[in-house]
């Protein structure tokens, strides 16, 4: 644990307040999280976004040291938050976009939240929906093998094909200069063949009584993860006997967390959240 992840468990505990905990994707950082932890914070909670195993402070340090993402797998990540959500007093919200939405179901399915919400959420083994769009996001990593060990940077182009295409030109540029940084090539390798692999890192509880509430949402125009996806996880979820909710945004791709409508999505997220809290 980082000194700043340190530092949000120990005010978190102190604050008294219920924490949630923001949980970013592949080729992002925490900081892609900072308008939903002042909002949330605005909203009476006490708002940590811890990073992955050796996350670079900064978009720019992660750029300039692209090496210290390779080789990080699903439990490694997935371990690394339940060790920081292990300190925290009050069990959790976890609040995940894409990958992230992954290791929030991960980590709900260990018992470790009082609600969920997995927002794109990448899928894990079960979910077998492969739509053509995906397809196309993944292929620039995943058609070369070695990319498993290494770690891979999309393109300004690819970035706005998966992640940006409901966005301007000009905003998907801005937003890959903000944000934009390498990703490990291994964890996209494991999701992809999660279904291939009986021993996957790649799976979660669905039954786990303990799970707690769970909205996925989801992005109408998401070229990487498409709604087809999205309702594929939520009926593996709905095994469990928790409330289990999808909710499909109009005209969003996925970048909705963190583009110039991210406030409507964190809105909708609040107002789950607070069913339950």
């Amino acid at each position: 644990m980082t000194g700043r992840e340190a530092e949000q468990v120990e005010l978190a505990n102190a604050s008294g307040r219920t924490p949630v905990v923001f949980i970013h994707g592949l080729w992002a950082l925490p900081s892609v999280w900072d308008r939903w932890i002042s909002a949330f914070e605005e909203a009476g909670y006490a708002a940590l976004a811890p990073g992955w195993p050796d996350d670079p402070e900064t978009v720019a340090a992660a750029n300039d040291r692209p090496e210290v993402f390779a080789n990080k797998s699903v439990a490694q990540m997935a371990d690394y938050l339940s060790g920081i959500i292990g300190r925290l007093e009050t069990k959790p919200v976890l609040v995940g976009h894409s990958f992230g939405g992954l290791l929030t179901e991960i980590l709900a399915g260990r018992g470790m939240a009082r609600t969920s919400v997995a927002i794109s959420p990448a899928p894990f083994r079960g979910v077998v929906a492969m739509p053509l769009s995906l397809v196309r996001s993944v292929l620039p990593v995943i058609r070369n093998p070695a990319n498993r060990r290494r770690a891979v940077t999309l393109s300004c182009g690819q970035f706005r094909y998966a992640v940006a295409n409901t966005t301007s030109e000009g905003e998907a540029s801005e937003l890959y200069a903000a944000h934009a940084v390498p990703a490990s090539g291994k964890a996209l390798f494991q999701a992809a063949l999660a279904n291939l692999n009986p021993f996957t890192e790649v799976r979660v509880d669905t039954r786990n009584p303990r799970r707690g509430p769970l909205l996925i949402i989801s992005g109408e125009r998401d070229h990487f993860i498409p709604g087809s996806i999205a309702h594929a996880s939520c009926r593996r979820q709905r095994r469990n006997a928790n409330v289990t909710e999808i909710l499909e945004i109009p005209g969003r791709g996925h970048s909705l967390t963190f583009d110039s409508g991210w406030r409507e999505v964190a809105d909708r997220t609040l107002d789950f959240i607070r069913r339950f809290d």
